[in-house]
């Protein structure tokens, strides 16, 4: 059966939560928002494409960091409400020129940076 992104449940802005996560790994790098045509190019050039909500407009990861995530499958929760985009990571992922946005834990209270910038 062919894969409809018009089947998504996608929330009253139009939009629908994407985890993007190493293909390899399995580190969780980063989650941002799609909506119907941002989920069919990805599928159609596998360059993940995010919807910026700040801008309003169309974000090919790495189109200007050159940090491209290349899409190898994207899988859809149990409630088609969510993404998941396993992915090729070129580069930092987050926009501190980290590896992962998720670079600060919650250890005994205190928040703790566990990555540093990459070189």
């Amino acid at each position: 059966m062919a894969f409809d992104p018009s089947t998504l449940v996608y929330d009253h802005k139009g939009l629908i939560p994407c985890v993007a996560q190493d293909a390899v790994s399995g580190e969780v790098l980063m989650v941002a928002w799609m909506n119907e045509e941002a989920v069919a190019r990805t599928l159609e050039t596998g360059r993940v494409t995010y919807w910026s909500r700040s801008r309003q407009s169309f974000w090919v990861k790495g189109e200007s960091s050159g940090h491209v995530q290349t899409l190898i499958e994207l899988r859809v929760d149990c409630d088609r409400d969510c993404l998941l985009a396993l992915v090729e990571q070129a580069g930092p992922a987050c926009h501190t020129n980290r590896r992962s946005c998720f670079y600060t834990a919650v250890r005994d209270g205190d928040e703790v940076e566990i990555l540093t910038p990459m070189a």
